[in-house]
């Protein structure tokens, strides 16, 4: 087989030509209200000891409560717990009865060839996920919203609700994800960003980075006590950074975004790419590859309007969730999390973490503080805003517990659950 050695430019026309319509809207808000089971199966599907452990390495997590099962069953939990965030990362097919006629016709090519950005997320947790638990997801769209937007034009914000359980139908995450979808043709057009220019690092520059990662500690087995914190404590400083492309290969590796964008190469890309064509776009060399390249790839990142490749918004979330449960230690629990992404993690940035406590009370029977989070470049753009509910033990009030979570959205996973069980005989 003869190949031309010729490099060429890339026709976007196929990635760019897509537009939203009224039909798209309308198919979107018709779906509103309605959950279905997820019935992928991702690479993870039963969490373990090894699993766990990657996860927390992949965003640079050495706590030893996720990546040390000698040192966690000294703990109040017994064994390893999955940080938080690995919720979405894991997740066995969960059987379920055929879409209704009318949502089937909603959903198919909904959006097709239309961009999308991760623009917020809120978590909320309820158990840890435990070594040995299968993770069954369910979920649906909770909001449609169409706007103008500087960036590219009319928008579709669309807020999708994902439930993760156990295998005992124990709700573990409810999980709220808001995209932006734009016209990719506008998107690249109206890139108000594209005259940024990549950081570059001295010596001296990286020798201040390595100055806070020096500094920074895991809290723990030491207890940090409601009582000895403040409104207005910090919550220390955390570094992430310079991203570089490994740092997307080992979050995207690990399992983030698997199907149907993850990593897939030889027959099993040529699989992919006959049952979802429009998921792979040429790149400069005439070779179909994912439309997820604009996490490493410039030339894909700038055709839709960045001046360079960015980060996962899910990468900032798990660095969110790090600095947290780095600071509370052991015996406290992440209960929630709500971020912003402000401006895009391009490749080579720099981004500092801060936080300071905002309140502090009690909720759900326990002990709890409120946090104000902030991530911040090198350039001084704040990236991503979050807040944050922690609970910790207190010496009055004991240890720090889990809520019970919304009892329709537990009625729902029983009955998901249920007739999985019944499909399944």
């Amino acid at each position: 087989m003869a190949v031309t050695e010729q490099k060429r430019s890339v026709d976007w026309t196929e990635a760019t030509g897509a537009r939203i319509t009224d039909e798209h809207i309308e198919r979107a808000r018709l779906l509103v209200g309605y959950d279905e089971v997820v019935s992928r199966r991702e690479n993870m599907t039963v969490a373990s000891e090894d699993h766990i452990r990657a996860v927390a390495l992949s965003y640079g997590s050495d706590n030893p409560l996720h990546c040390d099962s000698d040192y966690a069953r000294k703990t109040r939990w017994g064994d390893v717990i999955a940080p938080g965030p690995m919720a979405v990362m894991i997740c066995a097919p969960l059987r379920g009865d055929p879409r209704p006629k009318d949502m089937a016709r909603a959903k198919k090519s909904l959006f097709k060839g239309i961009h999308q950005l991760h623009s917020a997320t809120e978590w909320e947790w309820y158990r840890p996920i435990r070594p040995g638990d299968t993770i069954y997801r369910f979920g649906g769209q909770e909001k449609v919203e169409v706007k103008q937007s500087e960036f590219a034009g009319t928008s579709v914000l669309r807020t999708s609700r994902e439930v993760a359980m156990n295998q005992h139908g124990e709700i573990v995450c409810i999980n709220r994800l808001l995209l932006v979808h734009s016209e990719r043709k506008t998107a690249a057009k109206r890139g108000k960003y594209m005259d940024i220019e990549p950081a570059f690092y001295t010596d001296e520059n990286l020798a201040a980075i390595d100055a806070i990662y020096a500094a920074e500690q895991v809290r723990g087995a030491e207890p940090r006590f409601w009582e000895d914190v403040a409104i207005g404590d910090s919550l220390g400083v955390m570094g992430k950074g310079p991203l570089t492309v490994s740092d997307i290969i080992c979050i995207h590796s690990t399992g983030f975004a698997l199907l149907p964008f993850g990593p897939a190469t030889s027959r099993l890309a040529y699989k992919r790419r006959q049952k979802m064509p429009a998921a792979f776009v040429k790149n400069d060399r005439g070779i179909p590859d994912t439309i997820m390249r604009m996490h490493w790839d410039d030339d894909w990142a700038r055709a839709l309007g960045s001046p360079m490749a960015y980060d996962y918004g899910f990468q900032r979330e798990c660095w969110l969730y790090h600095y947290l449960s780095d600071w509370c230690g052991d015996d406290a629990i992440v209960l929630r999390m709500k971020s912003e992404m402000r401006k895009f993690n391009y490749l080579g940035d720099f981004q500092k973490i801060t936080g300071e406590v905002v309140d502090k009370r009690l909720g759900n029977g326990c002990a709890v503080i409120d946090a104000k989070v902030q991530v911040v470049s090198q350039r001084g753009d704040i990236t991503m805003d979050a807040v944050a509910t922690v609970a910790l033990p207190s010496r009055k009030h004991g240890q720090a517990q889990y809520p019970d979570p919304p009892p329709d959205v537990a009625a729902r996973a029983k009955s998901f659950l249920a007739r999985h069980h019944e499909l399944s005989a």
